[in-house]
């Protein structure tokens, strides 16, 4: 379900992060749409804010819950172990004995991600018949790393990341589902994700700079939620120059935008 507020700010970079402190979220999150760009006026008359709408996706609590119990299926099991309708004693012991290795998982502790991850990739990857190894490193003040290794995980990547991008959205919703705080997981394979930064980075900086030296606006080819947070981590500091998303997906777009006496803070 798709939600807006609108916000103002001295100017549309300001009015964006003010937007953008209200609710908590980070700028490849929303989807921005500039209403009014800043006016200095002349001699402090006729002056005034930038107004922005910024809009975002309200994820609804039924869409985590299905992958979430399928790969996390041993936390149910002391249902049926607390019924004593059947007293046999050798047959519930067995079955049990037999689950030990997914227990840890179900009961494990909330700050205990690194299980939680592996136990939701495991079981995806294997429905999905693909074969790699989990690789679980920190990323930042508040990420976590996973690349993924093995051979042909071209199926994993699809084209232009879309199919990475899947697996990495359901694995945040499964592993955050029912955390206070959301920790930000990238999911990476073969490196993809890697080179493909890098590109974007270069592409980033060769528009901004057109964008200040012919001071009008660039909007780019439609991107996805990673590729557009990459342009707008890259040019989030480039002086006299702020970006925004617009259009809604899959057409969402990135544009890169001329703003005068913006500079890095």
């Amino acid at each position: 379900m798709l939600k807006w507020i609108e916000a103002t700010g001295r100017s549309e970079e300001a009015a964006i992060q003010n937007a953008l402190a209200q609710l908590g979220l980070d700028r490849d999150s929303v989807s921005v749409e500039v209403l009014e760009r800043a006016r200095n006026g002349f001699l402090g008359f006729g002056s005034s804010p930038a107004k922005v709408k910024v809009t975002y996706e309200v994820s609804q609590e039924e869409a985590p819950v299905s992958p979430v119990e399928e790969i996390f299926a041993p936390a149910p099991q002391p249902k049926p172990a607390a019924t004593p309708a059947r007293p046999a004693e050798a047959a519930p012991k067995g079955p049990a004995k037999a689950e030990v290795p997914a227990s840890p998982v179900s009961g494990a502790k909330p700050g205990d991600l690194e299980e939680r991850i592996r136990a939701f990739l495991s079981g995806l990857l294997a429905h999905m018949g693909v074969e790699a190894a989990i690789h679980v490193s920190p990323k930042g003040d508040n990420g976590i790393l996973v690349t993924l290794e093995g051979p042909k995980l071209g199926a994993l990547i699809g084209h232009r990341g879309e199919t990475l991008d899947a697996i990495q959205q359901l694995t945040n919703y499964a592993v955050n589902r029912g955390r206070t705080h959301r920790v930000r997981i990238h999911i990476d394979a073969e490196h993809y994700r890697a080179k493909r930064e890098e590109s974007l980075k270069r592409l980033a900086n060769k528009v901004a700079a057109k964008v200040v030296k012919y001071r009008r606006n660039i909007t780019l080819e439609p991107m996805n939620a990673y590729e557009r947070h990459v342009i707008h981590e890259t040019l989030q500091d480039y002086p006299d120059v702020i970006t925004y998303s617009t259009g809604t997906e899959p057409n969402r777009r990135t544009v890169v935008a001329f703003s005068r006496g913006k500079h890095a803070y």
